[in-house]
């Protein structure tokens, strides 16, 4: 299997870097452009909104317009030309332009690789699409510190030049697959049944909801982690705090993708935000060391688990729309991150404590965890009444 999907996997990983590296390189690129910090941390939204906007509709387009083969190269190329640019960026606005350039082509890519991945293995589509999630977060756990000390050791411009490299590898590679990427799941090539397609709406709804919470209780705040540590005593711990997340990050995008292949994607859609919830507790409510690199090991499995985990779950309501589904989650997602990363910006600024963010981010992740149990018992109904047999 992974040597069918590594291209996927691949640009996932440069993705990966890409969507959060600016963070950790921020004052180098400001220092280099002669323009604030706060300037810079633009990019971060731009890249966010172009996501967001694209990632709903521009699949769809390309999947009708030609084949899956054409529509990644065309994802992977703007997404590799956007991030070149931001490479020999002269100015502000071309470094801002170049990241909406670059979101525009991660949304759509991420959506296409992820249909791309359960299709061309369709005995295991779970782990399949879990391998693009394990590509994207092993791109933020491993490739991010990478980046940074490549950064600290030739420059930023040197940083953004490895995401090219990986990416223009994946390009290759899937360029060279000629037809053996197969084509995705739509409305045409699969018959949509009334049944199938009957209050449908209200649950993918509820699906995009869920992610967005997922996003600001998950991703959201681990924008504030170091804060979180040093605000609560445990400075000497925000290194070893920021690897345990990133380890359970891999870990739990690794591991679901098998527990997938065996069992029904809405059993397991409450785990993780109830997992959230748990992680939050030790962090709010405890002080022992060990207990926090315990709770930060699972808030990384748990909030990256929650990406294949929901992907599983509602592209099963509608296969023939799984790009589309797909999109719609991830750009909620990360909507959601920039979201609460944007609400804990404001508690700060009000004189909140950052060791008090994670007792705020509880809310968020507890209501995550009433929505997707609602959400499992619909989806449960929904199966047991597609599989009765007809009289």
């Amino acid at each position: 299997m992974v040597r069918k999907l590594w291209p996927l996997v691949l640009s996932a990983v440069a993705l990966g870097i890409n969507s959060y590296v600016i963070a950790g390189i921020l004052p180098d690129i400001a220092d280099a452009l002669d323009v604030s910090q706060g300037s810079v941390g633009l990019g971060v939204t731009t890249f966010t909104a172009a996501y967001a906007l694209t990632a709903p509709w521009l699949p769809g387009v390309l999947t009708r317009t030609g084949t899956s083969r054409r529509a990644l190269l065309i994802a992977l190329a703007v997404f590799t030309t956007g991030s070149a640019i931001t490479v020999v960026s002269p100015s502000l606005w071309v470094f801002l332009a170049s990241r909406a350039f670059a979101g525009a082509g991660a949304g759509t890519l991420t959506a296409l690789a992820t249909g791309a991945a359960g299709v061309m293995v369709p005995d295991r589509r779970g782990r399949a699409m879990a391998m693009v999630t394990f590509g994207l977060s092993l791109g933020t756990v491993a490739g991010v510190p990478v980046g940074m000390l490549i950064a600290g050791r030739i420059g930023w411009r040197a940083t953004m030049g490895l995401i090219v490299a990986l990416a223009v590898i994946g390009l290759v590679a899937i360029a060279a697959r000629g037809k053996t990427i197969p084509a995705l799941p739509t409305a045409r090539t699969v018959a949509a049944s009334p049944e199938r397609g009957h209050g449908a709406m209200p649950l993918l709804v509820g699906g995009v909801v869920l992610a967005f919470l997922l996003g600001i209780a998950s991703l959201g705040l681990y924008t504030y982690l170091l804060p979180i540590a040093t605000s609560a005593g445990h400075a000497g711990l925000g290194f070893a705090l920021v690897w345990a997340w990133g380890i359970g990050g891999v870990a739990g995008s690794w591991g679901t993708g098998r527990l997938l292949d065996k069992t029904a994607g809405r059993r397991l859609l409450v785990i993780s935000p109830v997992l959230l919830t748990a992680a939050f507790l030790l962090l709010a409510f405890t002080d022992v060391s060990g207990f926090w690199l315990v709770a930060a090991v699972i808030w990384g499995a748990a909030g990256w688990a929650s990406v294949a985990i929901g992907q599983a779950a509602f592209t099963a309501v509608r296969p023939e729309r799984s790009v589309q589904i797909v999109a719609w989650l991830m750009a909620a997602m990360y909507i959601g991150s920039a979201t609460g990363s944007a609400i804990g910006t404001v508690l700060l600024s009000a004189g909140t404590s950052a060791a008090a963010l994670p007792t705020w981010a509880l809310t968020a992740s507890v209501s995550a965890a009433v929505i997707a149990l609602v959400l499992a018992g619909l989806l449960r109904r929904r199966s047991m009444v597609e599989s009765r047999p007809l009289s």
